[in-house]
């Protein structure tokens, strides 16, 4: 604790004087107190990304079959097997180092620099090479370079949102400040690494660096906060397990059937690894990988750069989004909202708030304290005289603001007269305008209540004319003439307000969690449609006070926290994930760091979001844009539709395969399929059309539909019944042309089943786009799934057709009439799920 020690206590414990460190000092303090870097985990190589991609249970299921196909001598079985896995393994692999160059381009963007003192001269060093003991000058416009205790103060002020979410800039100061548990926000006397000065100078001396400063402190925050699984993950895990004891026991039946039946082991036990591997989707996972790429390189045009790819998918259920203030939800930039002055006196007040303003313009952008520059802005926006008008009228002498007065005054000539302007708190302005009456003040001050509630921050402003020219001291602020009020805030975005109202439309709750104070929080809130009519605000203070349980009672109703701290944020957080809801949370201060990480999905802000935060979040707005989020969102729902149309598709297709397996064994008809035509079945009809619906293009109906329960399954009893019946369809379909072959021979059954199931299941991609029929979803907005069909088909005749190949595959050759059956049979099973189809469409409409 600096803030309660005297200056030269703190100087001597550092080894420093006003003059700076020399080099000798500057690498004893580097090797003392460490270097100026936030802690960062160890970055994973790619070959252990790589490695990372074969966790999943059901590709390790795969690796024990390529393994047993092997030792059978199965070796286009083991090819095809560890080829599919290789692919899925490089694209997530691709995928992820993607992203973290993405990440590292977004850190390029900004390289802070350091104005220091060393040797006793004035120079300026990468804020990664400061250290404790070096003397910085700050000046209006420079970002904080580490935590230090203040040795000169001229009316120096810092807005520290980026720590606290408190908006205000705070005065600084370098007295002792007494007490041992003195709040951050109230620390005036010290300055903290990442915040902005926006006015006047100073000089600190620096006591922290890295790890130890406050920043460093929620970084180590953030690092203790374990990552959570996203629902796609937990849901796939499930959805894994499940399958895999399935598949399993079915084979195990099918391998003791056909031993029963005579078949020699060795083979009994090939058909059976044939089987599951068909019977396993070693193609979904891929699927998903590659559906989470696409919605990744959307959503990278739309300006939402993804971390990890299962983040895409996580916004597409999010049910809940809280949301810091400042910055996200609002322009970070005071805004000029109501100005109350008489019609005469107009123009005196409009000039006072620019003669007593300490802007600066800088390549026409105006630079200072935001207050002012507001004042500013809004002059410029109504004339265009600022700079002929600053230059006529000079400021001859002034008084500069301080947090005890409450008041600035400036000088001026103006038409002859020396007129002083003043401006600042409304009680004191009043206090000594002695021309109004009490009535008039009182209507005055409620004027200002009215507008304070409003969450607007209001300066007073006064004039005086004195007899000549002079000096001012304090005496002078007294005997003023009243000029009028200028109410301004930070103002929302222009797209926070349908942003929210496309949130509520979508099923999902917006919060704003912010540091800044609870009625200008409240206002804004109320401005965009976040805090409505049956919603309440809190404190971060009366959040402490809350036991969990009241808590969890009030938590639906509240929809803004004001003044809350890091460890709230994390609380609020948990608190809605406890209540099986999936969480985001935007921001982008380091305060927001932690929560960012706590929450199911964290999204940062890429402009001017904090290296911490963007550190934290798996999904960064290169925009800083919060309506983009929506856009995410819908990203996500229809990425998600995707793959559960893709899964439906496998599984029915599968289960199909296996009926007419299981059919077969238990009546002792022949095998219907050889073990090389099942890795066709599943290298061709499942891939290929699979590949095809993860493309189906985003619905905006979508963004409608309520967000899916945390712990909904993939496979809900909706969707297990439809792959029970399509399965069924199609393997009734498969079995009648196995029936038909069997009339002229083993061969030609096996060869009928199997044409027959691949070509019912190229044409059953068309059935599984989404839920509505062909007709309605349109039959060319989806060409990668004609495409499918087209290539599936053609590999397939050439395989009944071309002598080499049917060969290979065991293919008999078939009669016109035959192979008519197969493509009537084939068809058969879509027809009757498109007539069911266009039935419920037209339910539907009705």
């Amino acid at each position: 604790m600096y803030y309660n020690k005297q200056i030269q206590e703190i100087l001597e414990e550092f080894q420093t004087t006003k003059n700076g460190l020399d080099e000798n000092a500057v690498t004893a303090s580097r090797d003392k107190y460490g270097e100026n870097k936030l802690y960062e985990k160890k970055k994973k190589s790619v070959f252990m990304i790589f490695l990372e991609q074969f966790k999943d249970l059901l590709v390790i299921i795969l690796i024990i079959a390529a393994i047993i196909s092997m030792t059978t001598g199965n070796v286009e079985s083991t090819a095809v097997i560890i080829a599919v896995l290789i692919l899925n393994a490089i694209l997530g692999t691709v995928q992820y180092v993607k992203a973290e160059k993405s990440l590292e381009s977004l850190k390029s963007l900004s390289s802070p620099v350091a104005k220091v003192i060393r040797n006793g001269q004035p120079q300026e060093i990468d804020a990664s090479d400061l250290v404790c003991g070096d003397i910085v000058r700050l000046e209006a416009g420079d970002v904080v370079p580490g935590d230090g205790r203040m040795i000169e103060s001229y009316s120096l002020k810092v807005n520290e949102s980026s720590l606290t979410g408190e908006s205000e800039g705070v005065d600084k100061r370098t007295e002792v400040i007494d007490g041992d548990a003195v709040a951050l926000g109230d620390q005036i006397n010290m300055v903290f690494s990442g915040s902005l000065v926006t006015y006047g100078r100073g000089l600190a001396v620096i006591t922290g660096v890295g790890v130890h400063t406050e920043l460093g402190k929620i970084a180590d925050l953030m690092n203790n906060t374990a990552d959570r699984k996203t629902p796609l993950q937990i849901t796939m895990d499930n959805f894994s397990k499940k399958l895999s004891i399935g598949i399993m026991l079915i084979c195990a039946v099918v391998f003791a059937l056909n031993v029963y039946r005579g078949m020699a082991i060795a083979d009994s036990l090939l058909f059976a690894v044939a089987l599951a591997v068909a019977a396993i989707p070693e193609a979904l996972s891929s699927i998903i990988t590659i559906s989470l790429a696409i919605g990744t390189s959307r959503m990278a045009d739309q300006n939402a750069i993804i971390k990890q790819l299962n983040a895409v998918e996580g916004l597409g259920c999010v049910s809940i989004i809280c949301s810091d203030k400042t910055g996200t939800l609002t322009q970070n930039k005071m805004t000029v909202e109501q100005v109350l002055v008489d019609q005469e006196k107009e123009s005196a007040l409009l000039q006072a708030s620019i003669l007593c303003n300490d802007t600066a313009i800088v390549d026409g952008v105006t630079a200072g304290d935001p207050t002012e520059t507001a004042l500013v802005d809004y002059y410029m926006s109504k004339h265009d005289d600022y700079e002929q008008l600053k230059a006529s009228l000079p400021r001859l002498s002034e008084l500069p603001f301080d947090s005890d007065r409450k008041l600035m005054s400036t000088l001026h000539q103006i038409d002859g007269q020396y007129i002083m302007y003043t401006k600042g708190a409304l009680d004191v302005i009043l206090d000594r305008a002695p021309s109004l009456t009490e009535e008039q003040k009182q209507e005055i001050r409620d004027a200002n209540f009215d507008l304070s509630n409003q969450g607007l921050r209001v300066l007073a402003f006064a004039r005086k004319v004195l007899n000549v020219q002079k000096d001012l001291d304090f005496s002078d602020e007294s005997d003023f003439e009243f000029l009028g009020l200028v109410a301004e805030m930070d103002p929302p975005r222009e797209e926070s307000a349908q942003a929210v109202t496309d949130c509520i439309e979508a099923g999902i709750k917006p919060i704003m969690i912010t540091g800044d104070h609870k009625i200008t929080a409240s206002a804004i809130a109320k401005r965009i449609g976040i805090l409505r009519e049956e919603d309440i605000a809190v404190t971060g203070t009366e959040l402490d006070a809350m036991s969990d349980d009241e808590l969890i009672e009030k938590l639906p109703h509240i929809s803004v926290y004001a003044r809350v701290s890091p460890d709230n944020k994390i609380r609020i957080v948990q608190a809605w994930q406890d209540q099986a809801h999936i969480v985001a949370m935007t921001g982008d201060g380091v305060n927001d760091a932690p929560a960012l990480k706590s929450a199911d999905v964290g999204v940062a802000m890429g402009i001017t979001g904090t290296e911490v935060a963007k550190d934290s979040a798996s999904m960064i707005l290169t925009d800083d844009n919060f309506a983009t989020i929506i856009k995410s969102v819908l990203n996500g729902r229809n990425i998600y539709a995707n793959i559960k149309n893709a899964i439906k598709f496998l599984l029915s297709g599968n289960a199909a395969g296996i009926l007419v397996v299981l059919f077969a064994s238990i009546m002792a008809l022949p095998s219907p399929f050889t073990a090389v035509q099942l890795l066709f079945i599943n290298l061709i009809t499942d891939s290929l059309p699979a590949l095809a619906i993860s493309m189906e293009p985003s619905n905006p109906a979508l963004i409608h539909d309520k967000p899916r329960p945390r712990g909904e399954s993939v496979l809900t009893r909706e969707t297990l019944l439809q792959v029970g019946l399509q399965g069924l369809v199609i393997g009734l379909a498969t079995i009648a042309a196995f029936y038909i072959g069997l009339e002229t021979s083993t061969v030609t059954a096996s060869t009928m089943a199997f044409a027959t199931l691949c070509l019912a299941r190229l044409w059953h991609g068309f059935n599984s786009r989404g839920k509505q029929s062909i007709f309605r979803l349109g039959i060319t907005t989806n060409i990668y799934t004609i495409g499918a069909f087209v290539v599936g088909t053609l590999l397939l005749f050439a395989i009944l057709l071309v002598p080499f190949f049917a060969k290979a595959f065991l293919i008999a050759s078939l009669s016109g009439a035959q192979i008519g059956w197969i493509c009537g049979l084939a068809f058969a099973p879509t027809l009757v799920i498109q007539i069911v189809k266009v039935i419920n469409d037209q339910r539907s409409k009705n």
